[in-house]
């Protein structure tokens, strides 16, 4: 059994972690706070160029760019993982993981190898773990993601699409519902599909004139149309670690909490065990005299 000392030691220590986490869950609900302003402010320009594609896609211009092919003959697909550089944000990069795992899977067993770009030191981790071809990556983004950044190691599988030397490329990142909900979420990035540019409903068609050319325009939209579906899930991603980890580090101050309870339990026990034993020697004493 715990001595006295022993108990006070543990006691000790879960009081510190305690304090720890605590002060996570403070700087998380803050950076939370600016995380979620950022998302919520990328949101407009996401939605207004979806809405300039998708206009642009109904015109049925005489050009077709290479992001709307679809191709099925290099038998090699492409992904985008956005992952979290820290931990301690709960199960929140292993449910990503789990949703791409899944899909890898699913794609090799049809024939397809794999080529991947890490955004992220847990994404990067996992798919080194997994020998999975890594082509490009970028970590250590801080708590403002930079389009310059991101737009570097993703070319990379944009300009392989665009090449025919991939046939799809998916993006995996976890999506922000709200503080106590996000959602791992697997959006295939390329081709550009008839429902990323669902029209609205009851929507007039449009017709464009073009300046300089068609391929200038459509060219330089719908690169920019990728790029802000890149910005806007990093953004998600960020916001989502903020909420897991303070809801994590809550979670982890009330159990320390419950277990410094239950340690002072066990304490007051041991030391009343021990007074007790003490006294029944007293008097085994007196009365052996």
């Amino acid at each position: 059994m715990a001595t006295g000392k022993e108990i006070r030691g543990k006691i000790k220590s879960v009081e510190n972690t305690k304090k720890i986490t605590k002060a996570m869950e403070m700087v998380a609900a803050s950076k939370m706070r600016k995380a979620q302003d950022r998302m919520h402010a990328a949101r407009p320009y996401s939605d207004k160029i979806r809405d300039v594609a998708s206009n642009l896609s109904r015109a049925n211009p005489e050009y077709t760019h290479p992001f709307m092919i679809k191709q099925e003959t290099a038998k090699k697909v492409g992904f985008i993982v956005v992952t979290t550089d820290k931990g301690l944000c709960g199960g929140m990069n292993t449910n990503s993981l789990r949703l791409l795992t899944v899909k890898m899977r699913e794609l090799e067993s049809q024939g397809n190898a794999i080529e991947a770009v890490a955004i992220g030191n847990k994404g990067l981790g996992f798919l080194h773990r997994i020998s999975a071809r890594v082509v490009a990556h970028v970590t250590q983004l801080g708590d403002t993601p930079h389009l310059d950044k991101l737009i570097g190691p993703v070319k990379v599988l944009l300009d392989a699409y665009q090449e025919g030397q991939l046939d799809a490329v998916y993006m995996v990142y976890t999506k922000f519902i709200n503080t106590m909900k996000q959602e791992p979420t697997l959006l295939q990035l390329l081709p550009l599909t008839s429902d990323r540019l669902e029209p609205e409903a009851n929507a007039h068609a449009w017709d464009y004139i073009y300046e300089p050319d068609v391929e200038t325009v459509i060219d330089e939209l719908l690169v920019r149309y990728v790029e802000a579906l890149i910005y806007q899930a990093v953004a998600e991603n960020m916001a989502s670690e903020q909420s897991a980890r303070m809801v994590a580090m809550k979670s982890a101050s009330d159990n320390a909490g419950n277990v410094i309870g239950e340690l002072k339990l066990v304490y007051n026990k041991t030391r009343q065990a021990a007074i007790t034993k003490e006294l029944s020697e007293i008097v085994s004493g007196a009365a052996a005299v």
